[in-house]
């Protein structure tokens, strides 16, 4: 009986290609999640980030996935080949070749501290093995100390510092898993 539990509980969690259709409920989540952190002293996401155009140029560039629970987007990952000129100065522990970027990870607060982080990025980090990509890198706010903790746990290393005017005065760390 816990064997059909399990299975059913895996049924009702899916990954998969976002569609332009729902980058309004992907806002939905982002905004909600921009608000959440804004009332925890994290201001990390504003009105200019993460904005519509970028998750239609997600689309575009087949990277943008959304994590379904019972049929309702709680999540989303953008999984890249793109490497943003933000990055350019850091001294990653991988050549700047075949390697895949981590953005826009969010969870609905209301489905937070379940896990769901975690299983985006196990598939994105299985994607990336599976296809033969030598790293995955990503950035995250300096002033958000979950996130850091997170990927740590997860053996990324902290490797630099970039800005993003737009978003924010404090820095964000760059990491790097080497897989």
């Amino acid at each position: 009986m816990i064997y059909t539990l399990n299975l059913h509980l895996l049924k009702a969690q899916l990954m998969r290609a976002a569609k332009i259709s729902e980058i309004p409920d992907i806002l939905k989540i982002t905004n909600a999640c921009a608000i959440q952190m804004s009332e925890n002293g994290i201001h990390q996401w504003n009105e200019h980030y993460p904005s519509k155009a970028a998750f239609e140029n997600d689309i575009k560039r087949n990277e943008l996935f959304v994590l379904e629970n019972n049929s309702k987007i709680i999540g989303t990952i953008v999984i890249s080949t793109f490497m943003d000129h933000e990055y350019l100065p850091i001294t990653w522990l991988t050549p700047n070749q075949n390697n895949i970027y981590i953005h826009r990870l969010c969870v609905h607060p209301e489905q937070q501290g379940k896990g769901f982080a975690k299983k985006m990025m196990d598939y994105a980090e299985a994607y990336a093995r599976k296809e033969n990509f030598i790293s995955v890198r990503l950035d995250t706010f300096s002033q958000n100390q979950r996130n850091q903790k997170f990927y740590q746990a997860r053996g990324y290393q902290k490797l630099g510092t970039i800005y993003f005017p737009k978003q924010s005065i404090h820095p964000f760390y760059c990491y790097e898993l080497i897989l």
